[in-house]
């Protein structure tokens, strides 16, 4: 007897209703515009508070401008003027050390920091106490500091003076001035920092310490081929972050030294203020923010490109 197999019922070819696409359609148009309301607040901060003055700043650097008087249209006068300053080129030779200084001693002390709160501890009140120092304002960091090691009641010249060393004038000798400065600053941002790379060590998966551990590598060879490597987004990122912020160095120095000993410490952020606001001579000073700008977006993309910020090895 013939079997007789029923013939396959053919795949649904019902199409989607037109008020479902519709309404998807609609639903991602109601997204965009509640997004763009939320984004309404900070654009507008964005446009008041960075946008406009960055670019009357920019107009002002080429004219001649005290505030008193009208501003004056000089054209490239000030950037000419700028090449033959002495005083900027301190500034920016200044500048430059203290940032190789801070940034070099923050980054290792931060990768330091946050390698030991990922592995000696899980408590978030021993991983948000590392955070404290940033939390204190600038001013008042730099002033208790100032305190603590000042040349004759300091407490730090205290303690020195009972180990048999003789005190010494952290803010007031030119070679020990500026290390003096930047030292306060990494003790106020490495928590921060660490932060950062702490956050990106725990993208990094543990099986590939298991298996490195497995193939006998060191502590020392893990740190160096896994994780540098895996952490190369996240520390182009701080790198980005802290030389912008170092080249801005500006509030430790004015309550401190204010620019001294012999400008050893006279970094182009003070330089810039004391133009503006001493000298009431706007036109040079904005001309310098603009060329400053100009150093930091270069120094930002150059990082960018070297480290290769796109790429992760994290796969």
């Amino acid at each position: 007897m013939a079997v007789v197999t029923p013939p396959a019922r053919p795949a649904s070819t019902t199409p989607v209703p037109t008020d479902r696409r519709r309404r998807s359609a609609g639903g991602g148009r109601g997204d965009l515009r509640t997004a763009m309301i939320f984004l309404i607040p900070a654009t507008i901060g964005f446009v008041v508070f960075y946008l406009v003055p960055t670019v009357r700043g920019a107009w002002f650097s080429f004219t001649n401008y005290s505030v008193l008087a009208p501003a004056e249209f000089v054209g490239l006068d000030n950037y000419r003027r700028l090449v033959d300053d002495p005083l900027f080129w301190n500034a920016m030779g200044v500048t430059g050390y203290y940032v190789v200084v801070n940034i070099v001693i923050q980054t290792v002390v931060a990768i330091g920091l946050a390698m030991l709160l990922q592995r000696m501890t899980r408590s978030i009140l021993v991983r948000g106490m590392a955070l404290l120092p940033y939390f204190v304002a600038n001013v008042v960091v730099a002033l208790v500091w100032f305190f603590m090691l000042d040349f004759q009641i300091g407490i730090v010249n205290v303690l020195l003076g009972k180990v048999g060393i003789d005190p010494q004038a952290f803010f007031g000798d030119p070679a020990l001035a500026l290390p003096t400065i930047a030292l306060i600053n990494v003790w106020r941002h490495m928590g921060y920092t660490a932060l950062l790379i702490f956050a990106g060590l725990q993208t990094i998966s543990p099986q590939v310490y298991e298996a490195a551990s497995l193939d006998g590598a060191s502590a020392w060879r893990q740190f160096r081929s896994i994780t540098l490597p895996l952490l190369r987004p996240v520390l182009a990122l701080v790198l980005v972050i802290t030389v912008t912020g170092s080249f801005q160095i500006f509030d430790t120095v004015a309550v401190t030294t204010n620019g001294g000993p012999v400008n050893a410490t006279r970094v182009i952020y003070l330089y810039i203020y004391d133009l503006a606001f001493a000298q009431l001579d706007f036109g040079y000073a904005s001309a310098l923010s603009v060329v400053l700008f100009a150093v930091l977006l270069v120094v930002a993309l150059v990082q960018l490109r070297l480290l290769r910020a796109n790429e992760s090895d994290n796969a």
